[in-house]
């Protein structure tokens, strides 16, 4: 390839790691949203993340059959189409109102955005000099954490109405009043859906026409298949860790509006504001921790991180007015090196099962659609403040693994979520 065309591939896919970290991390604003236009208790709006991370669960092998079979090329595109007809199903959703339609459409869209991870992190290290593959890899990256900035700020400007009726004016309405005023709720996800559509269709057909190099997956010999991956136990810790870490991360950001609004009385467009500057904070986190681990071991920032996680959610449980929001805010900056630290140390020394390795690690993302869901059902019982205590266990979970790890001095993060 032209350093011309190359340079285009890699605009191309860092566009990627855009695009599935801006999908995501509309969740937490869809879930406020659809909880108001279709009427849904804690535990049903906790199913939004359950219809995306279960995707990743399901598709995560055939995804990479399918690529193996026909080319990281194909599966992008293949991921890119799921992608866009996913977001276009928003709108008959929405004028139907129906959330069983919304949860499909979510689903769909984590299918494309498997297919766009699975392919994402081994082509860009292929696209260009092996020498400086990292610096690729970290600046693609880089583009996930904006996104997951961008995402919370324009869906609380485009989607966010504001409007919060209490049950008692809802009371007040007439059927009709009512009727018309969750409609209007539910439209405000069209359009945005739909221009999030058309712009990976674009993508998809640019990146269809662009020449892309062919990646050559090793095949093991017999001498390296042999040997079950289920014997390595550390492996198994770490996606033991993984799941619960996953499930910790969408906890805290999906139900952070409506935390926001319950503990400290802030309203959803000024809560969007506060998840958007936290989800930066996890960005300007990714970036000093991994600075930070030129001195500190991996294993024991990990560990010091996770109880730093406790702490604060100990606070945001315990403390009123605006304390608790900035208590999750602080949340969100130590998470930040979690999932490519505890990746990173699942993976060591497997040699030859590296690559089945990496796959169970990346299937531990269904952690996200578990303990959402465990969490609102607390919330339905209880209140969100106390239901944040399930965040708080797990991240006793990613504690004791770092305290497994504790002699490993160095690791090379390579991936992220």
């Amino acid at each position: 390839m032209s350093d011309r065309k190359t340079r285009l591939a890699i605009i191309l896919i860092t566009s990627l790691f855009f695009l599935w970290g801006f999908a995501l991390n509309l969740n937490p604003i869809l879930i406020p949203h659809l909880k108001k236009a279709c009427q849904l208790s804690d535990l049903q709006s906790a199913l939004i993340d359950s219809a995306s991370y279960i995707a990743y669960f399901l598709m995560a092998l055939p995804a990479g059959l399918f690529m193996k079979r026909y080319g990281y090329k194909s599966g992008i595109t293949l991921g890119l189409l799921l992608f866009a007809f996913g977001t276009f199903l928003f709108y008959p959703a929405a004028e139907q109102r129906m959330f069983g339609f919304f949860l499909v459409a979510l689903f769909i869209i984590a299918s494309g955005l498997t297919l766009l991870e699975t392919a994402a992190n081994p082509y860009i290290t292929v696209l260009g000099d092996s020498d400086t593959a990292t610096q690729r890899l970290n600046f693609a990256q880089s583009f996930n954490g904006l996104a997951a900035f961008l995402a919370p700020l324009m869906g609380g400007t485009f989607i966010l109405s504001g409007k919060n009726l209490t049950e008692q004016e809802q009371t007040a309405m007439s059927p009709g009043q009512l009727d018309a005023y969750l409609s209007e709720e539910a439209a405000s996800v069209q359009v945005p859906f739909l221009i999030i559509g058309i712009v990976v269709l674009m993508v998809a057909i640019v990146l269809w026409r662009t020449p892309l190099p062919d990646i050559i997956d090793e095949e093991d010999t017999p001498e390296q298949a042999t040997g079950s991956i289920l014997g390595e136990k550390n492996l198994i810790l770490g996606v033991v860790a993984q799941f619960f870490y996953v499930g910790a991360q969408v906890c805290i950001s999906s139900f952070f509006i409506r935390f926001s609004d319950k503990v400290a009385g802030v309203d959803e467009k000024t809560a969007a504001l506060y998840l958007s500057g936290s989800l930066l904070a996890f960005m300007i986190g990714r970036f000093f921790g991994t600075y930070l681990m030129r001195f500190i071991a991996p294993p024991r920032l990990l560990a010091i991180y996770s109880i730093i996680n406790v702490i604060l959610l100990a606070f945001a449980i315990v403390t009123e007015g605006m304390v608790p929001i900035y208590a999750l805010v602080g949340v969100e900056f130590f998470m930040s090196i979690m999932f490519p630290t505890i990746f990173a140390l699942s993976i060591r020394g497997l040699g030859s099962k590296t690559k089945i390795g990496s796959s169970l690690v990346i299937m531990a993302i269904v952690g996200g659609a578990v303990f959402p869901v465990i969490m609102g059902r607390i919330s339905d019982l209880t209140t969100i403040q106390i239901a944040y205590v399930v965040p708080a266990l797990c991240f006793l979970v990613v504690f004791y693994f770092a305290l497994k790890n504790s002699t490993v001095t160095n690791v090379k993060l390579a991936v992220s979520h």
